[in-house]
Order: C-alpha cells, then structure tokens, then sequence
C-alpha cells in the first residue's frame, strides 16, 4: 500500500485540525506514495529508534513527539536533527509525527481508562468538547500513597514523585499525560484534589501542595508511553497485512 493510505486512515481517527497551534504534526519527512508493508512506532525519533526502524525494514516511522517543532534552514549532518532526517531519507523511511492531536482524541481517554477514572470531562478544552487531559472521580478515596501506588502499577513505573501529604484522602483528579506544568492551574481550578502528569517543577508542586491540591509526577515518559501499543493496536486492527514493530518500552534516563 501506499504510506498515504496509511496517513488518511491516521488522520480520520485523529484529524490534524485538533493538533495545539504550536504543534508540528503530520508527514515530516518522505515520500507519500512510497510502497509501505512495515511501520516502527516510538515515542521518539531518537537515534536508537531511528536505527532499529531501519533494521526493521519499516518504510513509514510513527512517533507520538515531533523531531521537528520549529523551522529548519537546512537540512544536512552538521547537527542532530538534519543527521536525523538524511538517515530516514537514505534509508527510505518516511517520517510521521503525531502528538497533540493524539493527545486530545487518545492520550487523555486512554489514560483516564488506565486509571479507572469515571465521570470524566476535558481538563482544558481544544476542540468540539475534546482537550488535553481528563479530570474524573478515582475508583474509590483512598490516601495520596496509594493514588501513587496505584499510579505506579497502572503505567508500570519504577516511582514517581509526589507533592502532598501522603495521607490526605484524595477522590478527585487531573491526569495529563506528558509535560504537565500548564496544566496545574486549570487541575487546580476544576478542583480536584491531586494532578497526575510529569515535568514538574519544584515551584509548581509545593504551589500547588499550598493550595490544596497534590500532585504526583509521573515523568514525561511515564505514562506517554501507552502511545506505542495504543497505536500498534490501531493499525493491526486498521490493516491486518501491515507488519508493525514497536520500540521497546523503557525510560529514557536512569537513576541512581
């Protein structure tokens, strides 16, 4: 099949138009009309990933994250990104990013599922009632430590890192997958008594711990990583004669 084909049955599911406006999504790099049987899905195009996809045989690469978000002058191998794109191109790997628009029309429900939130309703609205993240009601109250614990087991994390008294009962809460800081106020706002999300900062968390409301941060990665099976899922079930590969799941830093 043609790596078109391929994008409009993407772009029918999670439309473009409900990407941010800063957003950079869609064909990136490559050739629409290329003949594709093999996709590689990761979160990022990283040098690793790029590699195995190659290994792999895959004509089209599939990441949530854009490896290009602002404007390029060229294109060439004195720097990361063009040593990137001239690896995909060489290799006749077509390159298509995917972010806020899955964000809006799958990250947020997929993750508030995973938690076992009901009642649940946009954190900030984009688009037709659609938006980043979720708030809801948890499946019972239950203490901070064990809205950790339960964080922890759902997205199968090694930590996480919690702002609040670990035994304050919580009934109510955001999840915003990904980079979470923008989110706070509007988490805060809606009322709900803990943020689940990643990337926050220290003035933020003890802000926010201030006001009343805790927050968990679960990493950037951390629960963004539901991406590569959600879309491997999607795909096998989209075209069943496509062979899909999927990076492995995995942090991408170590702690010691």
């Amino acid at each position: 099949m043609k790596c078109q084909e391929i994008i409009e049955r993407i772009e029918k599911r999670y439309p473009r138009e409900y990407a941010c406006d800063w957003d950079n999504v869609g064909l990136l790099a490559g050739d629409r009309e290329q003949e594709t049987d093999t996709v590689y899905i990761a979160l990022d195009a990283t040098d690793e990933v790029i590699d195995a996809a190659v290994a792999s045989g895959a004509q089209l690469l599939l990441t949530h994250h854009p490896m290009i978000f602002s404007g390029i002058k060229a294109v060439t191998t004195d720097d990361y990104v063009g040593e990137r794109l001239v690896r995909l191109i060489k290799n006749g790997v077509s390159y298509y990013a995917m972010h806020t628009n899955y964000d809006v029309l799958g990250m947020a429900a997929l993750s508030a599922e995973m938690l076992g939130l009901t009642d649940t309703a946009a954190l900030e609205e984009v688009l037709d009632g659609e938006g980043i993240g979720r708030i809801g009601r948890l499946p019972r109250a239950m203490t901070l430590e064990e809205c950790a614990r339960l964080v922890k087991e759902r997205f199968a994390l090694p930590n996480v890192k919690i702002f609040g008294e670990l035994n304050k009962i919580v009934t109510t809460a955001a999840i915003s997958p990904g980079s979470g800081k923008s989110m706070a106020r509007p988490a805060l706002e809606a009322g709900v008594d803990v943020l689940i999300s990643g990337d926050i900062d220290h003035h933020t968390g003890i802000d926010m711990a201030d006001c009343g409301m805790a927050i968990i941060d679960a990493g950037h990665y951390g629960i963004e990583h539901i991406y590569i099976e959600d879309m491997r899922r999607f795909l096998e079930k989209e075209f069943a004669d496509l062979k899909v590969y999927t990076a492995p799941v995995k942090q991408p830093f170590q702690v010691v």
